[in-house]
């Protein structure tokens, strides 16, 4: 990661927990400048530059790109269908980063949207993303139960996190479902699944072996197992990005390769999915 030492915005020291936002930051901001952009997300673009990241100095596989850019928009598209059911919602975005999903979404002022991070990433938050007034930032560890307790609690929430599960370890990530389900009266969960596999490989494969040693969850096949962890969740929908429409334009090897693997929902699950809970 290459660093501009004339850029106006000063960042904090970050943990290298914190420092994994530039993955998904770089993921989108390239996405967006793909000729066959899933989510068309040139704000992020303009955020890496800001904050002295150029995403082309960030390594960061074309296909990994796409793949944060698929999990953004599927999560976008919970979020957005959550809000048109329920326009007094209340939207959480765990392990927001540097994430501008509240941009794209763009909810109305009915709304009340909080991003969770941790300290460092929302002071870098409040510097880069546009204020909204109906926008709240929350400094916090999700695994520390008190960061909940001033939120309301008389209202549907969506609740949606990205890359957020392999940081926790299933007992924290448990106890935060359990704690989520049990402060607001019904609502929806919606994350990004990690199969055990990916996390081995994440492990062990020498490129990827630094982001590895963070990963502290290992991972679950069963789309159905949340469910286990939170007996108040009822898995809804699992959205298989294979089985989904490829953007215009898509050069036709992508789409017959997608169009294969969407066939075994076993294989697709392998790659890019989310699982929609309702409770």
């Amino acid at each position: 990661m290459t660093k501009d030492h004339t850029m106006a915005t000063v960042l904090p020291a970050l943990t290298p927990v914190e420092e994994t936002l530039y993955v998904t930051l770089a993921g989108r901001a390239l996405d967006s400048r793909s000729r066959f952009s899933i989510l068309g997300d040139t704000l992020s673009d303009e955020i890496a530059l800001e904050i002295g990241y150029n995403p082309d100095d960030i390594v960061v596989p074309r296909a990994k790109a796409a793949d944060v850019a698929m999990r953004s928009k599927m999560l976008d598209d919970v979020v957005r269908g959550f809000i048109a059911r329920n326009p007094d919602a209340v939207v959480l975005d765990l392990g927001a980063g540097l994430d501008t999903r509240v941009v794209r979404v763009a909810p109305p002022e009915t709304v009340d949207w909080y991003d969770v991070d941790l300290p460092g990433v929302v002071k870098v938050r409040e510097q880069v993303l546009p204020h909204r007034a109906n926008v709240h930032a929350v400094a916090a560890d999700v695994t520390d139960p008190g960061w909940l307790d001033p939120l309301p609690r008389d209202r549907a929430a969506v609740i949606v996190c990205d890359g957020l599960l392999p940081f926790l370890t299933e007992a924290e990530f448990t106890a935060l479902l359990n704690r989520l389900t049990g402060h607001f009266p019904r609502g929806e969960v919606a994350f990004n699944n990690y199969p055990r596999y990916a996390v081995r490989i994440l492990k062990r494969m020498r490129s990827t072996r630094a982001l590895g040693a963070l990963v502290r969850h290992g991972g679950f096949d069963d789309p159905h197992e949340p469910e286990r962890w939170d007996p108040d969740l009822e898995l809804v929908e699992e959205m298989l990005a294979a089985r989904l429409p490829a953007p215009p334009g898509t050069p036709m090897v992508y789409r017959l390769t997608n169009r294969l693997i969407g066939l075994s929902p076993a294989l697709a699950r392998k790659f890019t999915a989310i699982d929609r809970y309702r409770f």
